[in-house]
């Protein structure tokens, strides 16, 4: 009923919207006679603002064109390699008209970046993508918005994550793949990655996990703590919605992403309103570059995807609850999940020092997991002063931490060795 009263309001509110929208453009137009009187800039920014509290936001785009690899500027094509009905595997492909640059883009070691399936699109990750771009093939899980995918596909589960984590390992080619996961991924990669270990396969070359709950009782966060102040039936009860029939996904259950949003909103609402009122101070002082900046970076944070339901309950309850992985006990599809069995994988963790989603230690847990790994090929990397995004975009990530995830990438990139039990499976899709 929520999600239905939601729309309600969102039909409502739709003209208002429109309309606000409209006015802010015709009164800052320059052409027009009316933006020049006293006044007129102080109405305009404050229709704007309504305009963008209330609009909807869809998935912004990629928008990486080009980037330098090699010393030259490479331009960027996307491409779905594989498709699922909850997430399409991506290819950023890189050409070049310079034999020299396209024979050296061939011996780039290839890259599967993991986007968490959180509440944003993987568009969050633009800046970890584009800087890897330089130096790697590189490859990125987009997860679908749950209300657009229909009933008759399925549900979608904790399990069908490590399934569809597993697939794609296999179809870019595990011998000579390097794993990056993002906050959440960073469990059911390592599950993934633990099971093929298990049962034989080949494993990537790399894992690198960034920021992620991978024994969330270490030093919790106020995420840790709202699961588990909660029974899973509260969870059940007051965020688990079912999607308009105006969707595609009419009538599956989903945890809502303006409710996620709204969660985001409430751990820290006079840090968004402070910065709305800077955006509305920006636009009547006519500072264009920093309302420019403001609008970027809501364009990515007001953008969010519905979640499955079985998927965000899975979550709450093996991973915050019941911390299955780090007490071994989590079974994945009737197999136990042993990290222990990762041999031929090198791990790095990367932790920021003022992550207040994963708090420190709970990434680095993996190292005492993966026991089988020997120590001179695990590596921790706690940075100071980041936050939990400042370690995948922005500034910091860019300078300090990118060049060492390189680094590390490049120094294990013809280690793995072939599984004595089955053969590596390789398909050749990730050519330069």
């Amino acid at each position: 009923m929520l999600y239905h009263l939601h729309e309600l309001n969102r039909s409502l509110m739709n003209p208002l919207v429109g309309w606000s929208g409209a006015a802010a453009q015709l009164l800052t137009a320059k052409e027009n006679w009316l933006s020049h009187f006293p006044g007129v800039q102080r109405l305009a920014a404050g229709y704007e603002l309504t305009y963008r509290l209330g609009k909807d936001y869809e998935k912004p785009p990629f928008a990486i064109p080009s980037v330098v690899a090699h010393g030259h500027e490479t331009p960027i094509s996307e491409r779905v390699s594989l498709a699922k009905p909850f997430c399409n595997l991506i290819r950023f492909k890189r050409f070049s008209d310079d034999i020299a640059n396209l024979d050296a883009m061939k011996h780039d070691p290839v890259v599967l970046v993991v986007a968490p399936l959180s509440g944003h699109h993987s568009t969050l990750l633009r800046d970890t993508v584009k800087s890897l771009l330089q130096d790697h093939k590189v490859y990125l899980t987009d997860w679908i918005d749950a209300r657009m995918v229909p009933p008759d596909q399925g549900e979608f589960g904790l399990d069908d994550y490590v399934a569809y984590i597993q697939e794609f390992i296999r179809h870019i080619g595990a011998e000579r793949l390097h794993v990056i996961s993002v906050c959440q991924p960073t469990v059911p990669v390592m599950a993934a990655i633990s099971l093929m270990a298990s049962a034989g396969e080949r494993t990537p070359l790399t894992m690198t996990m960034m920021g992620g709950p991978i024994d969330p009782r270490r030093s919790p966060t106020k995420v840790n703590n709202l699961a588990t102040t909660q029974p899973l039936s509260w969870f059940v009860n007051n965020v688990i919605h079912t999607v308009p029939s105006s969707y595609p996904g009419g009538g599956r259950k989903v945890y809502p992403g303006f409710l996620q949003h709204a969660g985001f909103v409430a751990m820290n609402p006079s840090r968004h309103m402070t910065s709305h009122w800077d955006f509305y101070e920006n636009l009547r002082r006519g500072d264009l570059e920093d309302a420019e900046a403001h609008r970027k970076f809501y364009n990515e944070y007001n953008a969010v995807l519905d979640m499955p339901a079985p998927f965000y309950l899975d979550t709450i309850s093996t991973i915050f609850q019941q911390h299955l992985l780090p007490r071994g006990l989590w079974d994945v599809n009737g197999e136990r999940v042993r990290p222990g069995d990762i041999r031929d994988t090198a791990l790095l963790t990367i932790e920021g020092e003022l992550d207040d989603i994963s708090g420190i230690g709970q990434t680095e847990a993996a190292h005492e997991l993966c026991s089988g790994i020997p120590g001179s090929r695990k590596h921790n990397l706690l940075v100071k002063d980041a936050g939990h995004y400042g370690i995948f975009s922005g500034r910091r990530w860019r300078e300090k931490i990118y060049p060492q995830l390189r680094d590390f990438i490049a120094s294990h990139a013809t280690y793995g060795k072939p599984a004595k039990t089955q053969k590596a499976r390789t398909n050749g899709n990730a050519r330069a």
